[in-house]
């Protein structure tokens, strides 16, 4: 998250969006899952309130919870029991250490002109083979939604040649129908992919 209010959004009401009532993405994240070896180490992206993480985890993978907002990342603490560590998308400066990467509606916050940077450091993260997962809310332009966060609204042509810029292998994307904490209806692209 790179934008000031976006990121001002998550910080000051941490408590009440950790604490939202959220349908855990539980499809999603067996697929996931059931494409990694047993206990892979996982790098998850915005881990918001640690929910994904907590299920991860339970699961026996071992992962590394990170989020941009300190604030959301105590709520994870809480939840998971483990430290989050804070980052921002544009600080990830592993190589080859993770088998899977998780970024559940969280990387549709980088800005349009940074986020081939930002997928080329996921990319460089993952170990050969590994697995990157990621949601976007979709649409044909960046803007701001009505708390002022920032979106950055990739349509599914301009997200594939993106990701087709940086190397990734085996995509497959779909479309799906959603909300988010503003209530609203949604159209979301998912994204499953292999470095």
């Amino acid at each position: 998250m790179t934008n000031d209010p976006t990121s001002s959004f998550y910080d000051d009401n941490a408590a009440l969006y950790a604490g939202r009532k959220r349908n855990l993405p539980q499809r999603r994240l067996d697929a996931f899952l059931a494409a990694l070896p047993a206990g892979a180490s996982i790098l998850e992206l915005g881990c918001g309130g640690g929910q994904d993480a907590a299920y991860m985890i339970s699961r026996g993978f071992d992962v590394t919870p990170t989020d941009g907002s300190t604030e959301l990342a105590k709520q994870a603490e809480a939840l998971i029991g483990r430290a989050v560590q804070i980052m921002r998308f544009e600080a990830l400066d592993a190589e080859a250490m993770f088998d899977g990467v998780w970024a559940e509606a969280s990387l549709l916050h980088v800005p349009r002109a940074a986020l081939a940077d930002v997928l080329g450091r996921v990319h460089r993260a993952l170990k050969d083979g590994g697995i990157f997962h990621a949601t976007f809310k979709a649409g044909d332009a960046e803007g701001h939604d009505m708390f002022g966060r920032y979106y950055n609204y990739p349509s599914a042509t301009w997200l594939t040649a993106l990701l087709g810029e940086n190397g990734w292998r085996d995509m497959a994307m779909t479309e799906a129908d959603g909300g988010g904490f503003d209530g609203k209806p949604t159209k979301y692209l998912q994204i499953k992919t292999r470095k």
